[in-house]
């Protein structure tokens, strides 16, 4: 079963936009099991992906809680799917809406240039390939795997595609993927191996032979039609992911560090993988990751929340995983911000916590005003600041956020940057800003730790 789509067009996509030639993807030749990439937001203008336009705040705000709850979405169908379904078996929303990285690299012996967006919850590597049945347009030539020496279809003898929780289909002799997602958006093709170049600098190349991909030769309404965009770059824990297939390169770990959003001017994201991560800082934190049965994502054991000091009296069941697929707590810098759930048996951990919240902002005396999107808005005074921490108690670590980056703040109102879930917690990008994360596959765990992000500079 290929989930490699899952985060496609749903929400803020943790993907990287690296300009190889440029020096955006660098590592150091002397340091062979470790890499650094920067990143371009689309919501700047040096984005392939400039899509922001003439948005007012109230409009940009409401498209950016569209973008999480559309991540949602996805998961909860992704979750019910048994792990042994076939790829077309799978529906999967599709929604316009986000803010997305690039990654740039060669494929091939022509060395045929791709851009592909780098998604963190995604599998498959995927790219459009000739002769197409149903291509959708794209600036940059497709890539012909038959001028290419060094590309071979996957038998399917191949474990992902024969035995249990296989991932692709057989047909004809070949391992096939097949993905629909609702609305009427697919890909599908064959799966192939073929190497891939990346650009150390503008005489040094690193090659690495035989990593799985797909030959996409059919796709139909596809978001990113028209730009550079190809396909997709998946890093989950997915076995035919980047993360999974480069584990022994990159020892299973990558970290990042996001810049504020509030940030005047946005800066590059930079992520590092193996011994290119910095030294951890003393004050490091560790929460284990929790295997779910039926996805590749990053669950976390999470016993409760705080908000402002105050510890809510949640069970530690509360936030647990359950026999249904739905439940429990992951970090997923695909969902913009932070939701809670509210379908938990017995009690709406969601409601709960905006209860406290709306308390502490009402003993400071300030009034409620709407806003789209948000439940708990309040008009702001000229200069305040005091606003209410967040704090996830994870199985042996807190992770706390401070209360500027726990709202949605502009001069006049602040918004408590918290939806409802309807079908897990997840800890999203907006309350990850200025914390250094790093997800080490091979430890099993999140370790995190409050960081001046515009600091990490490649």
């Amino acid at each position: 079963m290929s989930l490699s789509l899952g985060f496609l067009n749903a929400k803020l996509f943790f993907c990287l936009c690296v300009t190889f030639l440029k020096h955006h993807f660098t590592f150091s030749a002397s340091n062979p099991t470790g890499l650094t990439l920067r990143a371009v937001l689309d919501d700047s203008s040096g984005s392939p992906l400039y899509l922001i336009e003439n948005l007012t705040i109230a409009e940009r705000t409401e498209r950016l809680i569209k973008v999480t709850n559309a991540r949602a979405n996805y998961l909860s169908l992704v979750s019910n799917c048994d792990a042994r379904i076939h790829p077309d078996n799978i529906p999967m929303p599709i929604s316009r809406e986000g803010l997305f990285y690039v990654v740039e690299f060669a494929i091939g012996s022509q060395h045929h240039k791709v851009k592909l967006l780098m998604d963190t919850g995604g599998g498959l590597i995927w790219t459009q390939c000739v002769p197409c049945k149903t291509c959708f347009p794209q600036n940059l030539p497709i890539f012909n795997p038959s001028a290419s020496a060094t590309y071979a279809r996957l038998p399917c003898d191949h474990p992902l595609c024969k035995g249990p929780g296989d991932r692709y289909t057989c047909f004809d002799g070949f391992c096939v993927y097949n993905v629909h997602y609702t609305g009427g958006a697919s890909t599908r093709g064959t799966a192939s191996m073929e190497t891939f170049h990346f650009s150390i600098d503008q005489s040094e190349i690193e090659s690495f032979k035989n990593v799985i991909f797909g030959c996409s030769d059919d796709s139909s309404d596809i978001f990113f039609k028209n730009t550079d965009i190809s396909g997709i770059f998946g890093l989950s824990m997915s076995p035919d992911s980047m993360m999974m297939q480069f584990s022994s390169f990159i020892h299973s770990r990558f970290s990042y560090c996001l810049v504020p959003f509030a940030d005047a001017i946005p800066r590059p994201l930079v992520l590092r993988f193996g011994e290119d991560i910095p030294q951890l800082p003393p004050d490091v934190r560790t929460t284990s990751f929790v295997q779910s049965p039926t996805n590749h994502f990053y669950y976390l054991e999470l016993w409760g929340i705080s908000v402002a000091g105050h510890h809510l009296p949640f069970s530690q069941s509360t936030f647990q995983y359950r026999a249904n697929g739905k439940g429990g707590c992951f970090i997923d810098s695909g969902a913009l911000f932070t939701q809670i759930d509210a379908g938990t048996v017995g009690i709406n951990a969601y409601a709960a916590v905006m209860q406290v919240f709306a308390s502490y902002y009402e003993s400071k005396s300030l009034r409620r005003t709407t806003s789209r999107g948000f439940e708990l808005c309040y008009e702001r005074p000229p200069n305040y600041d005091d606003f209410a921490s967040l704090t996830f108690h994870f199985n042996g670590a807190d992770y706390t956020v401070a209360g500027e980056y726990v709202n949605l703040i502009s001069p006049d109102i602040f918004c408590v940057a918290i939806i409802k879930g309807t079908y897990a917690t997840m800890l999203g990008a907006w309350q990850q800003q200025n914390k250094r994360l790093i997800y080490d596959v091979g430890m099993g765990a999140l370790q995190f730790a409050d960081e001046n992000c515009v600091n990490d500079i490649s």
